[in-house]
């Protein structure tokens, strides 16, 4: 397999992508940027989640990704966990979006 970013031909595979490289903390720790990223985002899923009211089948999936987030992040499978939190935000949203979720002061 070449390496470098996809897109990217054999010689520029060569030198560090400042396009792919950008999206890594200053020391290129992307597993601790996921983790954060993860965490921030659960927080506000969290939040959103206390403030909507609504279909009681919808909400009880939202919670369910939200405390898989949580069973993820504490078992070190930051991705999952970051696609756990990514599925209850967009139930939130789509239900919101729907009519199915309101969102109280």
């Amino acid at each position: 397999m070449e390496k470098g970013c996809p897109g990217r031909n054999k010689e520029e595979a060569e030198k560090p992508s400042p396009i792919c490289g950008s999206r890594r903390s200053a020391d290129g720790k992307l597993e601790d940027d996921l983790r954060a990223e993860t965490v921030k985002w659960q927080k506000k899923a969290q939040d959103l989640y206390g403030k909507v009211s609504g279909d009681g089948e919808f909400l009880e999936n939202v919670s369910a990704y939200i405390r898989d987030c949580q069973y993820f992040l504490e078992n070190g499978d930051l991705i999952r966990a970051f696609e756990a939190v990514i599925w209850a935000w967009a139930w939130m949203e789509i239900g919101l979006e729907k009519g199915l979720l309101q969102q109280r002061g």
